[in-house]
């Protein structure tokens, strides 16, 4: 029986941000591999080793441990906040993982702070995964 606690739904919903990422960017995958990295480190989101590959890509995108570099993911969550087309997570998995990216993109004093601050379609979308989310990091600022 498959584990149900957030950090198992989140690292199951990483693949579901880059496939979201990969079927609303307007390029072809070695594009949007180059747009996914470049961005990471302009941003300063990640310091990819080296730029992947769309094929690459594509295999994350399809990796359900999310064992992808978690640059990627927080990198996808920055560039779909943008969009005007203002995508939101397409199920539970996918939504623990945009909330805990959400959270490792930014610095936040409060689970308020962080909510206020989510896009407004994003809000309502959010609101139970990052309450999970900031539980689970603050459980980990107790190790």
């Amino acid at each position: 029986m498959p584990q149900d606690d957030f950090y198992t739904k989140m690292r199951a919903g990483l693949s579901a941000l880059l496939r979201q990422w990969r079927s609303l960017g307007q390029a072809d995958t070695d594009q949007l591999a180059l747009i996914l990295a470049e961005t990471a480190r302009v941003a300063k989101l990640g310091t990819p080793d080296a730029t992947p590959s769309g094929a690459t890509l594509e295999q994350w995108s399809l990796d359900e441990q999310g064992e992808m570099p978690l640059w990627a993911p927080r990198t996808a969550v920055f560039l779909l906040n943008q969009m005007p087309a203002r995508p939101t997570p397409q199920s539970d998995a996918e939504a623990c993982a945009w909330a805990y990216c959400w959270l490792r993109n930014r610095s936040f004093e409060t689970l308020q702070a962080a909510h206020d601050a989510l896009p407004t379609h994003l809000k309502a979308p959010l609101e139970n995964a990052l309450e999970a989310a900031w539980r689970d990091q603050q459980g980990l600022r107790l190790v």
